[in-house]
């Protein structure tokens, strides 16, 4: 009898009780339009498998202002579930012994990970030093090197997209004498960075990037090439305007869109503000890779997972690095973003053409040595060394400092923080 009471008694408060499940904290830097669309597709995904999302935005496009609240919450010993992360920090983080491999490759052997990712990109994200389990996940492959135009400026001013450094000089000088700002630009070191490793690239050439910017050859940064790297710099600061300086990267992007500005150089996670905005290429906008000899600065958004002991966070993170990986999502999720996905038997017939230029690309410039990682965004240097070598250029592009002064201090920076 007290059994069968017992029973009812369960029965009959059953319905009051709430099951636990998947529950994740996000911590990341994804505030714009398109990113917040881009987003809300892994929310609305993670919440229809039964998951619970916290959700932890920090503004700055570029990252820095999240990096840092990342670091403190870590220091304070309550790290996030998970992250927003490049490349080597990953790394960095594995050696501090806050990550947590033991729920990600699981998920990651499962699913096959190893036969859907470039073997480049799958190493950026497995621990002890890129040979060991997953302890992150990418969720796409961005380019950097790209130009942003408005067509109709473009069009009515007699331009076409530049092939040349040369030739974008001569078309900004054209902009700039019908009263019209040439380079849309917001003056913070991420995106000044963001602009020099394009020149850098572009002038420099694939050797030159590589020697310089991920080897960090001495003599190269103090070479004649880096010198014509900051006057070029010089030359495209000239082109923005006044309202410059602090300026958010989106903002510029819109005035790309409103025709207030000729052209933007950026990654393209700027093409989701301009499909927020109704726009398509070829018809409102052009897009085109900035001058360079078949190169293609990649930088990929990835999710690392943090230790933990709390079986509904490990779920949540077991849930989510699932889906990142799903072939739908990366899918989906990149036609809002603006990027290509890292999977690589996603087929790109939905894509527009600017992503399926950056795919035909990347395959190009893979197989003649001209995929190369970015330093602006954290895939070629760790956090220390990236913000030594953003500081001399965001300093240079700022100043009146000459180029030889930055070639010499770019160097300078470098060996102080080996």
């Amino acid at each position: 009898m007290k059994k069968v009471l017992i029973a009812l008694i369960v029965f009959a408060l059953a319905p009051s009780i709430s099951l636990a499940g998947p529950k994740i904290e996000v911590l990341h830097w994804w505030t714009s339009g398109g990113e917040a669309a881009a987003l809300k597709v892994l929310k609305d995904d993670f919440a229809a498998n039964g998951g619970e999302w916290l959700d932890m935005p920090v503004t700055g496009g570029g990252g820095d202002a999240a990096n840092v609240t990342l670091k403190a919450r870590i220091v304070a010993g309550d790290p996030p579930s998970a992250s927003q992360i490049k490349g080597p920090t990953i790394q960095e983080y594995d050696q501090e012994g806050v990550v947590a491999p033991y729920n990600i490759d699981a998920i990651a052997q499962s699913e096959g990970w190893d036969n859907l990712l470039d073997p480049m990109i799958a190493a950026v994200h497995k621990c002890q030093n890129n040979s060991g389990p997953y302890c992150a996940a990418p969720v796409n492959i961005h380019r950097i090197d790209w130009i942003w135009a408005n067509k109709e400026v473009f069009d009515n001013n007699g331009l076409s997209i530049p092939t040349t450094w040369d030739e974008l000089n001569a078309a900004a000088d054209t902009l700039k004498a019908a009263g019209i700002i040439p380079f849309a630009h917001g003056g913070q070191p991420w995106q000044d960075a963001t602009v020099f490793e394009a020149v850098a690239l572009g002038i420099g050439g694939n050797n030159y990037y590589k020697n310089c910017y991920v080897k960090l050859d001495e003599n190269c940064l103090r070479s004649e090439t880096t010198v014509k790297v900051f006057d070029q710099m010089r030359k495209l600061a000239n082109y923005t305007d006044p309202g410059s300086p602090g300026r958010d990267w989106n903002v510029a992007t819109g005035m790309v869109i409103e025709g207030k500005a000729g052209f933007q150089i950026m990654g393209d996670w700027a093409k989701g503000e301009f499909t927020a905005a109704g726009k398509e290429p070829g018809v409102d906008y052009y897009c085109a890779s900035t001058p360079s000899n078949n190169g293609y600065l990649y930088n990929v958004d990835s999710f690392i997972f943090y230790k933990t002991s709390d079986p509904d966070k490990q779920a949540g993170q077991k849930l989510l690095a699932k889906l990142m990986m799903g072939k739908n999502f990366q899918k989906v999720f990149n036609l809002y973003k603006g990027s290509i996905p890292a999977r690589l038997d996603v087929p790109m017939d939905e894509f527009d053409d600017c992503a399926k230029k950056s795919n035909a690309d990347i395959k190009t410039a893979g197989a003649s040595g001209g995929l190369v990682p970015s330093f602006a965004h954290g895939m070629a240097q760790g956090n220390t060394m990236k913000s030594a070598l953003q500081d001399v250029v965001t300093e240079h592009f700022n100043s009146s400092m000459s180029s030889v002064d930055a070639a010499n201090a770019l160097a300078d920076a470098v060996l102080a923080n080996m």
